[in-house]
């Protein structure tokens, strides 16, 4: 306690290893992504009282979400509008999102919801932080590293 929270530098496709509760805990961003490999990618995830992550579908993207404090209630589905899955949840569930899956976490706690999110394949700029739901959805200039491994792309959807 007492040290301020220090950023976790993603550099890139090297060995590495952090405290990653403790990392998910202390960011305070939308968005931070915390490392990026070839196959996958680690980011970082605070979601105010209320807000969501945002209705999205990964046509080729598993994804595992990890909430480390907060509440959530998860839902998903096979189309935005047919959630059909629907679960709560809090600190230390897991959230597995089949690629294509539509799915949001919405915050329903009384504080930041943190969360880790694990891509495979990697799905955003090395490095890139997005202070704000707002700012994750204006931004232009958020791609996987050209050295990561891809799938032939079909384009993310949202809600």
């Amino acid at each position: 306690m007492g040290i301020a929270a220090k950023r976790i530098k993603d550099i890139g496709p090297e060995p590495q290893s952090f405290d990653i509760e403790r990392a998910t805990k202390e960011n305070s961003d939308y968005r931070s992504v915390a490392w990026s490999g070839r196959y996958l990618q680690v980011t970082l995830m605070s979601i105010p009282v209320g807000g969501d992550i945002g209705l999205e579908a990964h046509p080729q993207t598993d994804q595992f979400l990890r909430l480390d404090a907060g509440r959530g209630r998860v839902q998903m589905g096979a189309a935005k509008d047919k959630l059909t899955f629907e679960m709560e949840v809090s600190d230390g569930w897991c959230v597995l999102v089949p690629a294509g899956t539509w799915h949001n976490i919405t915050n329903i706690g009384t504080t930041p919801m943190q969360v880790y999110a694990i891509y495979a394949p990697a799905h955003h700029t090395p490095g890139k932080v997005q202070a704000t739901q707002a700012a994750a959805a204006a931004d232009k200039d958020d791609e996987p590293a050209a050295w990561s491994v891809q799938p032939q792309h079909a384009s993310d959807k949202h809600g």
